[in-house]
């Protein structure tokens, strides 16, 4: 109520508010008026991941009886049911942020999404349409999440979409990763997943100059900042890693930059920990030249300090973060 006080303050002082919306403002948040809104949302989307979930369950607990046949028709046909709701509802394709009517249909068009996808991986799995090339399966499945983000304005669509990219390379972008990934061992993996990487972001960089979905810039930018910088940590740890080692710082500062830029403090933190993460890999790999024998001692004290350190540096960069993007407010 303080911070709200405080706003509403400055605004005047600026004579972004006259007296009456003052006291209209002031007397809608005493009456301890509340929305539900992100709530009802938040179940909303849970219930979609639950129904998917449990689908997908009874299909595999009764695979037997009900046959491969009928449940491709069965998903088929509730993901026609969901598309045609969704174009029904939707206000057409705009390059702005134009939503439904009735929230409603977002996680419709979530479902239909999701149910395609497992249309298209089962039947490829299933009845192998394609052959032996199943990625062709997941480009499908890509462009239709990505063909109905842009088009139903839905950033879940979205996420699945770049995923679907992203798995097609056999790269996962989960907290794992970081510890066992294929992309460690296989040169060529990092190399695509550096090239997708940079399409991202050069396509994020071209949708915001002609206006097409800016508000997907967030969520273009931050696989772009995993894809990227975990490409660049696989360089790390092979032969040619002192030209990855200057990828990385680039990218790093590109994306530190672009933090403030969108005001996305998830860029920065990770930001800050994949460049942490590069600057402890550099630094081991200067001391496999060096005869460590001799700063072991030495080693041993140095190491507490130094992450200690880190960690008071890393808060005081979140505050100083938060500090900067609160005055650009004001």
């Amino acid at each position: 109520m303080d911070k709200t006080n405080r706003n509403v303050q400055k605004l005047l002082d600026r004579e972004l508010l006259s007296k009456e919306q003052e006291m209209g403002i002031r007397n809608y948040f005493s009456q301890g008026i509340f929305s539900l809104r992100n709530e009802l949302l938040f179940l909303m989307y849970l219930s979609v991941l639950l129904f998917t979930s449990g689908v997908g369950i009874l299909i595999y607990k009764n695979i037997d009886t009900i046959g491969h046949s009928i449940i491709l028709l069965v998903m088929l046909a509730l993901t026609v049911v969901c598309f045609y709701f969704s174009f029904k509802e939707s206000k057409g394709f705009s390059k702005e942020d134009i939503d439904f009517e009735n929230p409603v249909y977002n996680y419709l068009v979530l479902l239909a999404v999701i149910l395609s996808c497992s249309f298209m991986g089962y039947i490829q799995f299933q009845y192998a349409i394609f052959g032996n090339y199943f990625e062709i399966s997941i480009y499908i499945s890509a462009f239709i999440a990505l063909a109905s983000a842009y088009y139903f304005n839905n950033k879940s669509a979205l996420s699945i979409g770049i995923t679907a990219l992203v798995t097609s390379l056999g790269i996962s972008l989960t907290p794992r990763t970081l510890i066992n990934n294929d992309v460690y061992w296989n040169e060529m993996l990092s190399y695509y997943g550096l090239l997708l990487g940079v399409i991202i972001v050069l396509w994020s960089v071209h949708s915001k100059k002609i206006g097409l979905k800016k508000h997907f810039d967030l969520v273009l930018l931050t696989f772009a900042l995993h894809l990227i910088n975990i490409c660049c940590i696989a360089g790390l740890i092979n032969d040619i890693w002192v030209l990855f080692f200057f990828l990385m710082a680039g990218t790093c500062y590109f994306f530190y930059k672009k933090s403030f830029e969108i005001e996305a403090i998830s860029i920065y933190i990770f930001t800050l920990l994949y460049g942490f993460i590069g600057f402890n890999i550099v630094i081991v790999r200067f001391l496999e030249h060096t005869d460590f024998e001799d700063f072991w001692e030495l080693f041993i004290v140095i190491l507490p300090v130094y992450f200690i350190t880190s960690i008071v540096l890393f808060i005081k960069a979140i505050k100083n973060f938060n500090k900067k993007t609160n005055d650009s407010l004001q």
